[in-house]
C-alpha cells in the first residue's frame, strides 16, 4: 500500500514522524506532499526547506511541494472540478507511481482543501485525518458526504487530555490512534540537534524565565488587535507582580511585527527584561531543551503539550474575553478555549496563579459532560445521541451558564437551564418554516 500524508506545518510533520516512528502507520511507501498556505506562497519559505525539516525527512520515501503540482493555483482555493477529476487522477497517479495497489491519504482538517479536494479526487483511497492541537476535541464542523465519511477509517491524535475521547469524526464511528508523547519528544530532540544555531537559549535566571506564548487571534477574527495585544501586555504585567525580571516571549510567525513594539514598550515601563524568541522553531523545541519555569498563553495548543508532554507548568490569560466574543457559536475554536480554561491554571493580573476548575483527576466525571455539552449545542445536528445528556448536564447546571453556553442557543435548540426556558419552536424545527415563510413572501413580492 501507498500512504500519502499531507501537511502544512513543521509541528504537523513532527507529529506524523512521531506517529510513524511509534508504529502507528505501518511501514508502508510513504509521499508526504508538503503544503505552503501563506496568502503569497511564491515569496514565503517552502516547508520542506524550513529549519529542522531535514531531520524529519527520511520517514518518508518521497516529499513533493502541493504547491508545485498545482501551480499557479493557490492550495488553499484550488480543487479539481468533478469533470476533470477522471484526468487529473490519472496524472497524479503516473507522477505519484501510484500503481493500483490500495492507498491511503493521511489529512490535516477534513473540512478544507487541500484536504478535501484530495480525498474526492483519489475517490477509492482510505481516509485517515491527522489531529495534533485541542481541536480534536471539537465536534465536526461540516457535514461531511457520504462519498467521503464513507471512507473515513482512523483520528490519529496526540493525546492532549489524557482520558477523554475526540468529538471530531466520532459521529462516523472512526477508530482513534494515540500518537506516543515520548515518541514526540525523541522527534523534536532530534529536530533540535540539527539546528544548535537557531535555539537561542532562554536568559540565564533564577528561577528560570516564564515563557509567553503568542497567538494570532485577530488575524482569525476571535479579537481586535488591540483586545489581543492586551492580553500579552497583561500577562507581562502579571509576570512583573509574581516577581519575574526576565520574561521571554514567543511571538507567532503571523502576528510578531505588531505585537513585539507593544511588549518591548511594556516590558521597559515594567523594568523587566524582554527576551523575544524569533526563531521558526516551535515552541516546543524550547521545552526539550532550555524548558521554562512557566508557559502562560491565551488557549494555544503549546500549552498543552508543556502541561501534558513535557510536564512544565502553564497558565491561561483572556479566556474570558475569547469566549465572550466568539461568533458563531460553531466557532471551532470554541472548544480549544474551553478546555484550556476550564483545565488550565489561570493567571491572575495580580501575578497569583489561580488552580483550574477542573483537576485532571475529574476529567471523567467533570470535564467529559461539560465537553459533550458544549458540543451538542455547538453542532447538535450532527450529535443527536448527545442530545439526553446535554439536556441533563444544562438542566442541572450550576456554574457560570454565560461562560460555556448562551442562552439564545439553549432555548433554540429546546433545551432548559436555570434562567432559561426552551423555544416554542426549537431550532432544528424552526430552519424549515422559516424558509416556508421566506418562499411565501417571495411569492406575494412577484408581479402579476
Amino acid at each position: 500500500m501507498t500512504q500519502i500524508f499531507v501537511s502544512s506545518r513543521l509541528f504537523g510533520v513532527m507529529s506524523l514522524a512521531a506517529g510513524i516512528d511509534s508504529g502507528v502507520f505501518g511501514d508502508d511507501r510513504r509521499i508526504l506532499l508538503t503544503v505552503d498556505n501563506a496568502d503569497i506562497p511564491e515569496i514565503a519559505t517552502p516547508l520542506a526547506e524550513t529549519a529542522g525539516f531535514a531531520a524529519v525527512r527520511d520517514r518518508f520515501h518521497q516529499v513533493i511541494s502541493y504547491n508545485e503540482l498545482i501551480w499557479p493555483h493557490h492550495p488553499s482555493h484550488w480543487r479539481a472540478h468533478r469533470n476533470d477529476q477522471p484526468l487529473i487522477r490519472r496524472l497524479l497517479n503516473s507522477y505519484l507511481e501510484l500503481g493500483d495497489g490500495p492507498l491511503e491519504l493521511v489529512l490535516e482538517a477534513i473540512q478544507g482543501d487541500p484536504s478535501r479536494g484530495l480525498a474526492e479526487l483519489f475517490e477509492n483511497a482510505r481516509l485517515t485525518v491527522i489531529s495534533d492541537g485541542l481541536a480534536s476535541y471539537s465536534p465536526t464542523r461540516h457535514v461531511l458526504p457520504k462519498q467521503i465519511s464513507g471512507r473515513l477509517e482512523r483520528l490519529v491524535h496526540l493525546d492532549l487530555v489524557p482520558g477523554l475521547a475526540p468529538l471530531v469524526l466520532s459521529e462516523h464511528g472512526v477508530e482513534r490512534s494515540i500518537i506516543d508523547g515520548k515518541a514526540f519528544r525523541a522527534v523534536m530532540a532530534e529536530v533540535t540537534r540539527s539546528v544548535p544555531g537557531l535555539l537561542t537559549p532562554l536568559a540565564a535566571a533564577e528561577p528560570a524565565p516564564p515563557l509567553l506564548v503568542g497567538q494570532y487571534l485577530a488575524s482569525l477574527d476571535l479579537l481586535t488587535s488591540e483586545e489581543e495585544t492586551d492580553i500579552s501586555l497583561r500577562a507581562l504585567t502579571a509576570c512583573a507582580g509574581a516577581g519575574y525580571r526576565t520574561v521571554a516571549f514567543k511571538p507567532h510567525p503571523m502576528n510578531a511585527s505588531g505585537m513585539v513594539p507593544a511588549m518591548r514598550a511594556q516590558a521597559e515601563r515594567l523594568g523587566l527584561e524582554l527576551q523575544v524568541l524569533e526563531s521558526s522553531l516551535p515552541v516546543e523545541a524550547w521545552f526539550e531543551v532550555d524548558p521554562p519555569s512557566l508557559v502562560v498563553g491565551c488557549f494555544s495548543t503549546s500549552l498543552s503539550t508543556a502541561d501534558k508532554i513535557y510536564g512544565i507548568p502553564v497558565a491561561t490569560i483572556g479566556t474570558e474575553l475569547v469566549l465572550e466574543r466568539l461568533t458563531p457559536y460553531e466557532n471551532s475554536n470554541r472548544m480549544p478555549v474551553t478546555i484550556a480554561d476550564v483545565t488550565m491554571p489561570r493567571l491572575l493580573d495580580s501575578g497569583e496563579v489561580q488552580a483550574p476548575l477542573i483537576a485532571p483527576e475529574r476529567y471523567a466525571e467533570d470535564l467529559g459532560p461539560l465537553v459533550r455539552a458544549v458540543g451538542y449545542c455547538m453542532q447538535a445536528a450532527a450529535y443527536p445521541h448527545l442530545r439526553e445528556e446535554a439536556a441533563a448536564y444544562l438542566r442541572d447546571y450550576d456554574g457560570d451558564l454565560l461562560r460555556h453556553f448562551k442562552r439564545k442557543r439553549i432555548a433554540a435548540l429546546g433545551l432548559t437551564a436555570p434562567g432559561v426556558r426552551p423555544s416554542a419552536q426549537p431550532r432544528e424545527a424552526s430552519v424549515p418554516r422559516r424558509l416556508a415563510r421566506r418562499a411565501r413572501s417571495l411569492l406575494r413580492a412577484r408581479p402579476s
